[in-house]
């Protein structure tokens, strides 16, 4: 079947070298790629704020309006970088569309880790001949590891599950690949342009760190034996495995107490007080696989797997409270130009009143509602998702024997711990309190606006 072509999409991530195949594209003649197009936090490249006359607040309003002013140009082929968590609401309109060439870039995920802890901490993102490459060591940490693999499979399952259904297909790129001009070639062949003999591949950028990952990774050793407890993955063949939304097992923790635990936390909960319980009765592994957690389970017959509900207000503004006070000054700063939450400057984060937190409060609230509505470029993070949304979730890996209410805690757990032969459950500490504006009506009515299928699904009061 003959491919009719007319724009693109490469669909990647950072440091799998879609600079690179961006910078081959564009020497080509009467192709053109706009960079990350629908990245949150720039338009296309680094410090630009409008692209093919669009601006950031116009595209924010509808992000389709750049869509369309991207593929006019005649005569052209045009298209764009994509990432995992760039503007969800163009997606189904790319996958939909059949004269979209989809490319998928991957590169080996440790390579690819190890490569962004590096640029991040020089600042340095491309490199040329002429430019010396500045001199770091990367750490790393296996936590944020296992949720940024599981982040990319789940989006590289959802792109796959895409091109199924609609019966398309894709061209499937390694970062090895990028350098051999026969693969360039036939990927330009690909898209239609078989007038092109040969296509060289971009020579104005070099690899940054070509030495082995022992003198990159500062704790080599400790992430030799974080890696030796993941399952083999290969992210460059094409994912073969059931479509479904990722339960993020990795978050998952499995007490040895009694005939065992399984603590599927639900993020924004009072996930660090039960920890502290679980491991105040016995040895708790917080760092399993899927295979490893379906494992554990084999081995303890009898065991109880539960989660926690938080009301929707409170869970609300530990989402807030993380935002102001975590190290994401990039997404404060997009939350005052963008999404509408007056913060004020990082130097005046620290000491604010109460009437003035709970004015900012509001207007995050407003925004929540617009992100679960799918009518922000920010994807949904799992710190403020809909707790519905999360069970479901869960519910592709096994759902939990037991959903408890955080307002329920002293009672319930105590009857979980005797549920799997506990006989001495330790004591529950006391939970952090929250402040008493929570309970104003107008905040209250705003997160129910946000949070409504959450209150329908579980029956939430409107007092927390």
């Amino acid at each position: 079947m003959t491919q009719n072509f007319q724009r693109f999409v490469i669909f990647a991530e950072m440091r799998t070298g879609s600079n690179l195949l961006e910078a081959t594209l564009n020497a080509v003649k009467r192709v053109t790629c706009f960079g990350e197009a629908f990245n949150p936090y720039m338009m296309g490249w680094p410090d630009k704020d409008e692209l093919k006359g669009v601006t950031r607040a116009e595209r924010e309003a509808d992000p389709h309006l750049l869509l369309r002013a991207l593929w006019d140009k005649p005569n052209h082929l045009p298209g764009f970088r994509y990432f995992h968590d760039h503007d969800p609401r163009v997606f189904d309109a790319i996958m939909d569309d059949r004269a979209c060439a989809k490319i998928v870039l991957t590169r080996n995920p440790v390579d690819s880790y190890v490569s962004t802890a590096l640029a991040r901490a020089t600042n340095q993102w491309k490199l040329n001949e002429t430019e010396t490459p500045i001199p770091a060591a990367a750490h790393f940490d296996g936590a944020e590891f296992r949720r940024v693999v599981g982040d990319v499979e789940e989006f590289h399952l959802k792109v796959q599950h895409r091109l199924q259904v609609s019966g398309q297909s894709a061209f499937w790129l390694g970062y090895e690949d990028l350098r051999d001009a026969g693969v360039m070639t036939g990927l330009l062949h690909w898209l239609g342009r078989t007038d092109l003999e040969r296509v060289e591949p971009a020579s104005d950028q070099v690899p940054q760190n070509p030495t082995e990952l022992a003198a990159k990774v500062s704790n080599f050793d400790e992430m030799q034996a974080e890696l030796a407890q993941l399952d083999p993955f290969m992210l460059r063949k094409i994912p073969n495995f059931e479509p479904r939304k990722g339960p993020n097992v990795p978050s998952f923790a499995a007490c040895e107490a009694g005939k065992g635990l399984v603590f599927m936390p639900i993020k924004g909960g009072p996930s660090a007080l039960v920890m502290g319980w679980l491991r105040a009765m016995a040895e708790v592994s917080d760092s399993l696989n899927q295979a490893g957690l379906r494992q554990w389970k084999r081995d303890h017959t009898g065991h109880r797997s539960f989660t926690i509900l938080r009301h929707p207000v409170p869970r609300a503004w530990a989402a807030f409270r993380s935002l102001m006070a975590g190290k994401n000054t990039e997404l404060r700063a997009l939350m005052r130009q963008i999404h509408r939450v007056p913060l004020p400057p990082e130097d005046a984060l620290a000491g604010l009143s109460e009437d003035r937190l709970a004015e900012l409060f509001e207007a995050f609230l407003d925004f929540l509602r617009r992100n679960l509505n799918g009518q922000t470029t920010l994807p949904t993070y799992p710190g403020w998702a809909s707790q519905s949304e999360i069970l479901a979730g869960f519910s592709r890996f096994g759902a939990p024997d037991m959903v408890l209410r955080e307002s329920d805690l002293a009672r319930d757990l105590s009857w979980l711990a005797a549920s799997a032969g506990i006989k001495a459950p330790a004591e529950l500490p006391d939970p952090e309190p929250f402040p008493d504006f929570l309970r104003d009506q107008k905040l209250r009515a705003a997160t129910r606006k946000a949070y409504l299928r959450d209150y329908v699904a579980f029956g939430f009061p409107g007092q927390p």
